[in-house]
């Protein structure tokens, strides 16, 4: 889905992702992999842009119930969800239906969101109207009712059990947002001061705490540009190549992690699918390959 993105192209980011070998390399890794194929959803030339503060709501809205139906069929079944994406406004759907699984036996959903931009915009505060940087802020409660109520009318996730990880693009109203709700942030100036390794101690301490779930939303444009070009939004500045794996190799030892989304791969402006490659390798990473 790019429905939610300002740019064309992240639609093709799960084929490149599966073309980049994913299957396979987690098949290697002694995991035995089913993937359910693409959920059907309409090109933006079939449709109208709506509400000019929340571009292809409605769609957006349809694509995400549909896919909390198909993560919470998957968790029941003892199954870990992996989706990929597309662009960011998926975590919608994805997060809802861990949180109502979550909710249905009394347990709480913590959520490390990995990413350049924070994502908590609403239609009243966005400057482009583009959903993709609205998905938090539905999961916490604000927004549109549309999105704050897919699988439920209930808050999917508690700020305080809420981190984010490699922020260094964030709106004014966002901003805003983050201070009220009291959402832990770890922006790229704190990982430049403290390390990564510190930096994910603190982070994995937010989400665990008094959580059963721990959901990871892994943008590709919190890595820098240089080494992922090929994605929605990208922004300078980002986490390095070994800081990328560190935060998947952190949860990985940590063994938290019981569901994962890869977003906003644009194979449009990549190089080669390299930026795709580098998603895969990080996905083996965070399902435990090893140096040694």
């Amino acid at each position: 889905m790019d429905l939610g993105s300002g740019r064309r192209g992240v639609d093709m980011g799960p084929s490149a992702i599966r073309i980049a070998g994913l299957d396979a390399r987690l098949t290697d890794q002694g995991y035995r992999v089913i993937d359910e194929g693409d959920l059907a959803i309409r090109n933006m030339e079939e449709m109208r842009v709506g509400d000019a503060h929340a571009r292809y709501l409605t769609e957006i809205v349809q694509v995400n119930r549909i896919l909390a139906d198909r993560v919470q069929r998957v968790i029941r079944r003892g199954h870990f969800p992996l989706v990929l994406g597309g662009d960011h406004s998926i975590a919608v759907g994805t997060i809802s239906g861990v949180a109502a699984h979550a909710r249905a036996r009394g347990r709480k959903v913590g959520v490390l969101w990995v990413d350049a931009h924070s994502d908590i915009n609403t239609p009243r505060t966005s400057p482009s109207g583009n959903v993709h940087g609205m998905p938090l802020a539905a999961l916490l409660g604000l927004g549109p009712s549309a999105l704050r109520h897919i699988a439920g009318r209930f808050s999917k996730v508690e700020a305080g059990n809420v981190a984010l990880v490699g922020i260094r693009s964030v709106d004014d109203g966002e901003r805003s947002h983050l201070r009220k709700l009291g959402v832990h942030v770890y922006t790229m100036a704190d990982i430049d001061r403290h390390g990564i390794h510190v930096v994910m101690e603190k982070a994995l301490a937010n989400v665990t705490d008094g959580t059963h779930y721990v959901h990871v939303s892994f943008d590709l444009d919190s890595v820098d540009p240089a080494l992922a070009p090929g994605v929605g939004t990208p922004v300078k500045g980002g986490l390095d190549y070994r800081e990328a794996h560190l935060v998947m190799e952190s949860l990985s030892d940590a063994g938290v992690m019981t569901s994962l989304e890869m977003v906003e791969v644009n194979p449009i402006l990549d190089d080669r699918n390299r930026s795709a490659e580098f998603a895969v390798e990080l996905v083996q990473s965070a399902f435990g390959k090893q140096i040694l």
